[in-house]
Order: C-alpha cells, then sequence, then structure tokens
C-alpha cells in the first residue's frame, strides 16, 4: 500500500465541509451542493482532506458517489477486495512468516497441532482431541478439530452447546475451558434437560480430574459490559483522537479528560484485566475456571486469551502470540466479519479483538522485558484487522472461510480452493527490515532448554497423565514461577455504570489517606480492586520473574493510553528526539556493544579468525534527536500525516533510515 492508499472497509466516517460546517455524507445525501470540502476518517485514525473547490460538479457528485457507495453502503461477502485481489493474483506467493529463524506460527488447523499444544502445556489424557466435527458435520460454529473431555455421542446430540472446551492447562493439574451457554428456551422440560447435562459435564470433570481440583463455573455476561456497552463505550472515546486541525485540537484538550471519563473505555479495559486476575488467582489456587458466555465466542475468547498470556510466558514471544489468537480467535469462531463491520452491518459491531489488544498493551507498558514483540507490532495488527485480504480477519468462523474460499464449479469434488493469505505473512505487507521493528531489543529471552536442562516425558499410571520431569544437567540455577498464592474474596456483582473511572480511583485515595471513620459519609460499594489486594501483595514481595506470572496493575495511575495508536498522526501531540524513541535508541546501542563483545569473546575462546560481522537486527537511531517520538508512523514535518507504515513493499524501512528527514532545521516541526 501507498502512503495515500486507503482501504475501503478501513474508512470509518465521510463528511463534507460546507461554508466551514461540518456535514456527514451519506448515500444519497449529495444531490444539489457540492461541498467543498471531503473529510475521511479512517479507523486507524487517519484524517485525509481532499479539496473540491476547484472540481467540476459532476466529477465532484461522481466521485463522493462513488466512494460513498463502496465505503457506507451494505455489500456482499464476495464483493470483498480480497476476491477480486487473489483472482487477478494467480495465486499468491509469500516468503517466510516473519525474520529468518521465527518459530512458525500454529495455526490449530490440524490434530497434531492440538496435541503438541496439549503435550506442551502439559494436559491430561482425560483431555482428548475430538474429530467428529471433521468438515463441520455436527456444527458450523465449532472448528474441526479442538480439544475436550466428552463423548463423540454428546457432542453430536447437543452440537457444541454446553460442551467445555479445553483452552489451557496450568502446571499444577487444572485447566481453563469455555462453554457455549444453552439458550434460554419457554419448554421448562428442555430447561431442565439442559441443566442436568452441564452438571453431568462438570461432575464428569470432578471425577476424572486426578487430584480431584475444585471447578468454578464464570458466567461473564453477569460481570462484564455488554457489547452494546462496549461499541458505545469505543465511539465515544475514538473521538478524542479526530481532530480536523490544531485549532479544533486545542479546543478539545480543555475537556480532554472529562471526555475521556464520559466515554468509560478505560473503565471496561479495567473490568477486563480485574476478571482475568480473578480466573489467574483460582487457577494459581489449583482450581478449574469454564468460561460460559452465550455463543462462547466473544468475551470467553478475550478473557480465555488474557488469562494465557498473564501465566504463560510461551503467548509473550511472537509466535506463541500469533498462535494464540489462531487458536483463542480464528478457531474460536470469533465473527471478525460482523465484529470488524466489514459488511457494514452496524447492529452487530463491537471492537471486542482491539480491547483484547488494548489489555494485553497494558502489560506490555508495564513489563516491556517479558514481551518480545513491540508496540509497533501491536498497532500494526490493529491496522491488519481491516485490510480485507486477509483471511485471518475476514470470516466469522472456520465454516465460513473454508466454505467461501471453496471455488463454485469445484464445490462438489472439493479438489481445489482459492487460498486467501494469513496475516501472519507479514511479508505481504512488509520487508524485513519493517519487519525488524516488531522485535523488542528489551526482551529477556528464556535460555535454551537443550544448554542446561533435559526434559523427559513420562505416564505415570495413577495419575492418568503425562509428567514433565527436567533435570538440570549444569547446575545452573533458573527463575522459579510464583504460584499458591494466597486466595483472596471473590465478588461477582456488576459495577455501578454511574461509577466512573477517575471518580473510583478519588473514592479509593479518600478511604485510603483520610481513614476509616469517613467511609461511613463514602458510597458502601464494594472496591474490586481490593478483592485482590492481598494476592498482589504477596506477588510483588517476590522479584518479577519476566517468564513467570505477571499480573496486571489496574489502578487507575497504571492504565495508560495507547499513544502509538491513537496519537499517531496528530502533529500537536509529538515529541520531537523525546518519548520512547529516545530510550529504544539507547537500549539499541547497548545491545549492538553487548553482541559485539560476545562475539569478541567467542572468537578469542575457540581461537576462530574474525569473520565479517552479522547484520544486526537492532541498529541504533544514532540521530534520535531527529525523529519523533511517534516513530515509525510519524514525521517532524508541520502538518504532515505522512506514514512511515504502512509503507510500498519497496521502500527499505530501519532504524538508520534517515535520508527522507528534513536537512533544515527551520523545516522541522518543533511546537
Amino acid at each position: 500500500m501507498g502512503e495515500n492508499d486507503i482501504s475501503l472497509h478501513c474508512v470509518d466516517q465521510i463528511f463534507g465541509v460546507y461554508d466551514d460546517k461540518k456535514k456527514p455524507l451519506l448515500p444519497g445525501a449529495v444531490k444539489n451542493k457540492i461541498p467543498e470540502k471531503l473529510l475521511l476518517y479512517c479507523k486507524d485514525f487517519r484524517v485525509f482532506h481532499f479539496g473540491l473547490r476547484y472540481t467540476k460538479e459532476e466529477d465532484a457528485k461522481r466521485l463522493i458517489r462513488v466512494i460513498v457507495h463502496h465505503c457506507l453502503n451494505p455489500t456482499s461477502l464476495k464483493c470483498l477486495f480480497a476476491f477480486s485481489y487473489v483472482g487477478t493474483a494467480g495465486g499468491l506467493k509469500v516468503g517466510p512468516l516473519g525474520i529468518e529463524g521465527e518459530p512458525p506460527t500454529i495455526m490449530f488447523e490440524t490434530k497434531s497441532d492440538w496435541r503438541d499444544e496439549l503435550d506442551r502445556t502439559g494436559g491430561l489424557l482425560t483431555y482428548r482431541i475430538i474429530s467428529s466435527n471433521e468438515n463441520y458435520k455436527i456444527s458450523t460454529r465449532l472448528p474441526q478439530f479442538f480439544a475436550a473431555s466428552v463423548a463423540d455421542d454428546d457432542i453430536k446430540k447437543y452440537k457444541g452447546k454446553g460442551i467445555p472446551l479445553w483452552c489451557w492447562s496450568h502446571p499444577s493439574g487444572c485447566a481453563l475451558l469455555k462453554m457455549a451457554a444453552f439458550p434460554e428456551t419457554v419448554d421448562d422440560n428442555t430447561s431442565q434437560m439442559d441443566k442436568g447435562w452441564i452438571d453431568r459435564q462438570f461432575q464428569v470433570l470432578g471425577e476424572t480430574h486426578p487430584l480431584n481440583h475444585t471447578i468454578k463455573t464464570e458466567i461473564l455476561s453477569a460481570t462484564l459490559p455488554t457489547l452494546q456497552e462496549i461499541q458505545a463505550s469505543y465511539s465515544r472515546f475514538k473521538q478524542l483522537f479526530l481532530p480536523d486541525n490544531a485549532a479544533e485540537f486545542w479546543e478539545s484538550d480543555v475537556k480532554w479528560l472529562s471526555v475521556l471519563e464520559n466515554a468509560n473505555w478505560l473503565e471496561i479495559i479495567r473490568q477486563c484485566l480485574k476478571k482475568a486476575l480473578d480466573i489467574v488467582e483460582c487457577l494459581e489456587h489449583s482450581t478449574s475456571v469454564v468460561l460460559v458466555e452465550e455463543n462462547c465466542s466473544d468475551l470467553c475468547c478475550l478473557i480465555a486469551s488474557l488469562v494465557q498470556v498473564i501465566i504463560d510466558p510461551h503467548f509473550r514471544t511472537i509466535s506463541g502470540f500469533q498462535s494464540l489468537i489462531q487458536k483463542e480467535w480464528v478457531m474460536g469462531c470469533h465473527c471478525f466479519l460482523d465484529r470488524c463491520n466489514l459488511l457494514r452491518n452496524n447492529d452487530k459491531e463491537a471492537p471486542v479483538f482491539l480491547l483484547f489488544l488494548e489489555c494485553v498493551w497494558q502489560l506490555l507498558q508495564q513489563y516491556p522485558p517479558a514481551f518480545e514483540f513491540t508496540e509497533t507490532y501491536m498497532t500494526i495488527l490493529s491496522d491488519s484487522m481491516y485490510i480485507p485480504i486477509f483471511s485471518t480477519f475476514l470470516f466469522n468462523s472456520p465454516w465460513q472461510r473454508d466454505n467461501n474460499q471453496m471455488l463454485d464449479e469445484d464445490r462438489r469434488m472439493r479438489s481445489r480452493s482459492l487460498k486467501l493469505p494469513s496475516v501472519w505473512e507479514w511479508s505481504v505487507q512488509f520487508e524485513n527490515s519493517v519487519q525488524a521493528l516488531f522485535y523488542n531489543p528489551l526482551y529477556i529471552g528464556k535460555p535454551k532448554p537443550d544448554r542446561f536442562r533435559r526434559t523427559q516425558r513420562i505416564k505415570d499410571p495413577e495419575l492418568n497423565c503425562l509428567e514433565i520431569v527436567q533435570e538440570n544437567v549444569m547446575g545452573i540455577p533458573e527463575p522459579q514461577r510464583q504460584m499458591s498464592l494466597p486466595s483472596s474474596p471473590s465478588y461477582h456483582s456488576r459495577p455501578s455504570p454511574k461509577k466512573g473511572f477517575f471518580r473510583e480511583e478519588t473514592d479509593h485515595l479518600i478511604k485510603t489517606f483520610l481513614g476509616k471513620k469517613i467511609s461511613r459519609w463514602t458510597p458502601t460499594a464494594e472496591d474490586h480492586s481490593v478483592n485482590n489486594r492481598l494476592f498482589y501483595e504477596n506477588w510483588c514481595s517476590k522479584p518479577i520473574d519476566h517468564h513467570g506470572l505477571l499480573l496486571p496493575l489496574h489502578d487507575g495511575p497504571a492504565l495508560k493510553i495507547w499513544g502509538q495508536r491513537y496519537l499517531r498522526w496528530i502533529p500537536e501531540v509529538q515529541i520531537p528526539g523525546g518519548g520512547l524513541t529516545t530510550t529504544l535508541n539507547k537500549a539499541c546501542e547497548i545491545i549492538d556493544e553487548i553482541k559485539t563483545l560476545q562475539t569478541k569473546v567467542s572468537q578469542c575462546l575457540l581461537k576462530r579468525q574474525p569473520s565479517s560481522p552479522n547484520t544486526d537486527v537492532f541498529t541504533p537511531f544514532h540521530q534520535s534527536s531527529r525523529l519523533s517520538s511517534t516513530f515509525p508512523f510519524g514525521t517532524l514535518r508541520r502538518q504532515s500525516i505522512k506514514p512511515r507504515i504502512p509503507v510500498s513493499t519497496n521502500l527499505s524501512m530501519s532504524f538508520g533510515s534517515m535520508e527522507n528527514l528534513p536537512d533544515d532545521e527551520e523545516d522541522l516541526g518543533l511546537l
């Protein structure tokens, strides 16, 4: 994509400017007067201005009519650009996934992928790979293969409803599961039968568990916001970052905190972090958790994925994080097509996957050394949701993907099918020099097991499970995961909608600094952050293990605005030569120096001749004062929205690419 290319489905709103007044343009709205200017608001927060004052009236009408029609009118799935794109390409050839040497992304499309994940997490043998839904014989809302502990006959009888699906196994032996709830029925006999079926499933889970761990059911709809609330909150929140000009930005800056409070977006993020913390606490105390939702494809995907990122360090690597999205979101039948509103069905839109990325970003900015990927990687991933050529974010389920990729003339024979690229094939969008920006130079990599440990998997006949035995060969101590933390009370009441994000923090400070006497004049509702206080204090009293448990901080001062995603195109907020760019530059310099010293030491020990230095992934900026805090997206030119990413495929991008920056200091957009 070029710097001014806009995906049709990335366009969020279209406005026309008439005598300095902005009016929304809808299909069929332009009939008489032509607007002087056309404003396009994009979902990646770019704002494009197109002047029409010197355009012929007929040309302007035709231009506006075509743009509005293709960007705002409801359409069908086969009319999306992806199908025409593959047809004209005649089979897309892509390079390797990511930088050379990067582990592949597990797609969870085969039985072996699920078996490997069960073995990696030490899942019990009671959880087996279910293949009865192969070719989607039973349900189109289930993947072809998944892990569960129920019989095939029960799956066929209830078609996936009320079946606890396996997500992840804790080292203690308990597991994280998710389940689609039965719909409310009028027939009481049917309701009792469904309830009895669910009770039997929980009884089976309890009896087959070797350590007799308890099982907790978490109904997410009772404690988390609804899809309508998430959509309404995000609609208010994103208006903060779409100013038309500098004057409008400074005008909104006066009431910025008030608008942020009313949007309630940070409060929703905090509620998700709190819920994930509750689930983590249960798992750390050997309690299996079953997440329950109506369709098991929205909040279940969010909380299950977030819990695994918090506990399992494998999912904090790039390949692990991508595999997690494949397992919980793509194979979990999350409705990307509806939630991203690619077909312009406004009644179903809700940015649930974006909410998950927001929660992970909070963890990333709190514990940078624990994540292999960077903020730039997450920003690019969020932008890719609105480029409808990737099969990852284009369908509501694997069945819909496979069904629509099948060629019409060969549908009966099932011999040929279209192959849309996956979003993980980053070479479709970027060269390796751009992909290098995805890797975090501050990441503390885990030592390779084969260097100091020997791992064996044996079957324990008494426990009927796989036991992982690790022998320390070299005697090198390794960090231990913080487990067995003290429990705390659990409350499941929905927080009051009248209590805002900042107001809740104020109440907490009043109770803390003014003592208990003032509590009788303050609201009596329990502050959910207090519930996990003991859990936090015990964890914080020990050294942080970046390859172990990472508890998210969810107090008001700890939650930040995802600056790179929301502020990158606003010149007024850019910091020339400052921000995280300077910190990253210094880290790159230190890493390069360490790698150089390591090379010299290895050459001396092995008595080898000096060889040509390898190409470093992390190259210092060298002239960080000439860069902006929004690097690699923004530049220092005043009133410039030229993106550095996305870029055309022939543009080489690296930390040291300084040739496009202005040479004259007067040309710098210093504020």
